[in-house]
């Protein structure tokens, strides 16, 4: 399983069917902003868990330290990010994390929660791939954090249950892109899940990854 969970901002599909029950909530009317909240929580959550920073996860080439860590990296770029800098002037407020990942998870989600909030939803963001919307930018981290909480809890043997908010809005952002998730190199070829799975590990195969084992 690849390592990174960034999404490619495609349209998203909200016909709902059968075996897409997730899909009969408009994504246009999900409030992303309070479901970035409920992802942090989830993860803060597993990060309380670890006991063994060494630990192996689910992302092959990471163990526990350096999933955290790079979570909380992707945290630091979110207010100067959302706050109009180009790529070269947010990394020069970018500092390397310290030892102390679950206290530097702490710092930037706080931070990040807070530039979150006072963001407008259309406001543009320079990323390194594109220039999206606050409001793209946003589905693509709640989506992460999300995905890397599932990934944090099989880790540390923690609960692996998350929010079904979360669940439901990401896999609007995942589900259209079934087709070139993994042509996109950022993730491993689709589980097999059949179609009467929760939709929790509906969600996890697409991304490659298989919670009943």
């Amino acid at each position: 399983m690849t390592n990174n969970t960034a999404t490619s901002n495609a349209a998203t599909d909200n016909t709902a069917t059968p075996d897409n029950p997730a899909s009969a909530a408009d994504s246009a009317t999900i409030d992303w902003f309070a479901l970035q909240k409920k992802a942090h929580h989830e993860f803060s959550e597993r990060v309380a868990a670890v006991d063994d920073w060494s630990a192996p996860t689910p992302d092959k080439e990471w163990n526990v330290g350096d999933l955290v860590r790079h979570v909380a990296q992707e945290q630091q770029w979110i207010p100067p990010l959302l706050a109009g800098l180009s790529i070269d002037e947010a990394q020069r407020r970018v500092d390397p994390l310290g030892d102390d990942l679950a206290a530097e998870w702490h710092t930037h989600s706080t931070r990040a929660t807070e530039a979150w909030q006072a963001a407008p939803a259309d406001a543009s963001v320079q990323l390194s791939y594109d220039t999206v919307t606050v409001l793209d930018y946003l589905r693509e981290q709640v989506s992460d954090v999300t995905i890397h909480s599932w990934d944090l809890a099989r880790a540390t043997a923690a609960d692996e249950e998350l929010d079904d908010d979360l669940i439901e809005a990401v896999w609007t952002v995942f589900e259209p892109q079934r087709e070139t998730l993994e042509a996109s190199g950022l993730f491993d070829s689709p589980v097999p899940m059949p179609a009467d799975a929760p939709l929790q590990s509906r969600l996890l195969a697409l991304t490659g990854r298989d919670d009943r084992r």
